[in-house]
């Protein structure tokens, strides 16, 4: 099969053959028919000091994908060939405390798809069958392939409780748009959006947030000056992992004020914890999708709100041919675009 390839622990990928994977008996082939392009593949291609930790070459990447089920093995009960299908990326041993707990998203020996073990930027994927998610026929090929990015962002504005509640999103890529809109769907009675990409705050107002802050330009104060917000936000989502965006959060967060954390900084930041303390707010870290209760929130919420598909869709950018995915990964690293997707039809 054909297969984007890190061969060597350097920058770059190859698009290259490689043998067809393997079924074993609790597995499952899928046919990958698009894969999403994500932060952590861009990384992987550029050999970063983080990839070249938590990576071993040679390596197939790519952890967002829907495709077709081929083969399933013969342990598999639940997931039949012929199965449109996502997958969970995050492979989990089911033994520790937390695996044994259900709280699987938490397993201390996780395995991630396309870091620790061959992915989906490829024309066959082989998946543990307890990971895959198998899709009403109505989900498109490009919606499909960008569920484990939408479970980031519904595992963070579900975090806590949102309605009627003012909401402040931190980075708006596509999981920050993503998460306006399920807050928007879910209740939430303003949301202020920020950013330094005149393009994405635009797009955030498209997801259904209130008021957008470019923040190398204006404070978010100015925000809660306009909306009449006397006493600050109650809810954070911190997507953006940006060193400046948490303390500013903080700073415009209500007493009693929680803050969900998905975003990643290359770098130490430093908190005012008096503040955290005093104003009694609750820091909570969000990492990947609850297994799988995040999945059949995404699922319901899809399939229930037209105006919530149109405007998680409307984050895709551009479908290219998987042979065309050099200009994929350009597109995708100069962060003024949204979600670009690669067809593995398309070879």
């Amino acid at each position: 099969m054909q297969a984007l390839l890190k061969s060597r622990s350097e920058p770059g990928f190859t698009l290259s053959e490689v043998p067809d994977p393997e079924c074993r008996a609790d597995e499952v082939v899928v046919r990958v028919l698009r894969t999403g392009i994500c932060g952590t593949d861009l990384h992987i291609y550029a050999w970063d000091d983080w990839a070249a930790g938590a990576v071993r070459a040679p390596l197939v990447p790519g952890h967002e994908f829907f495709g077709e089920v081929v083969e399933v093995g013969d342990g598999v009960r639940d997931v039949r060939v012929g199965d449109r299908v996502s997958g969970e990326g995050h492979i989990v041993c089911g033994t520790c405390r937390n695996c044994r707990a259900g709280r699987r998203q938490m397993c201390i020996r996780t395995i991630g798809l396309g870091l620790q073990r061959d992915g989906a930027f490829a024309e066959l994927l082989a998946i543990p069958a307890s990971n895959v998610w198998v899709h009403s026929h109505e989900i498109a090929p490009e919606l499909g392939a960008i569920f484990d990015p939408l479970g980031n962002a519904v595992h963070t504005a579900l975090a806590f409780p949102l309605v009627g509640e003012d909401v402040l999103v931190s980075g708006c890529g596509p999981i920050g748009l993503m998460s306006i809109a399920v807050a928007r769907h879910v209740g939430a009675r303003y949301i202020v959006a920020t950013d330094v990409s005149p393009a994405r705050l635009a797009l955030a107002a498209d997801m259904g947030a209130n008021d957008a802050v470019d923040v190398s330009r204006e404070r978010i104060s100015r925000s809660q000056e306009t909306l009449c917000l006397r006493e600050g936000f109650d809810i954070g989502f911190e997507m953006s992992g940006a060193p400046g965006a948490l303390p500013e959060m903080i700073e415009n967060m209500n007493h009693g004020g929680r803050i969900a954390m998905l975003g990643l900084s290359a770098e130490p930041y430093p908190i005012d914890w008096s503040k955290v303390v005093t104003h009694m707010l609750t820091l909570s870290g969000i990492y990947g999708r609850e297994m799988f209760e995040t999945w059949n929130a995404m699922a319901s919420m899809l399939q229930t709100s037209e105006t919530l598909r149109e405007r998680i869709s409307s984050v895709i950018a551009q479908t290219l041919p998987a042979r065309e995915w050099e200009a994929g990964f350009a597109a995708a690293r100069s962060g003024a675009t949204g979600k670009i997707i690669l067809d593995w039809t398309a070879l």
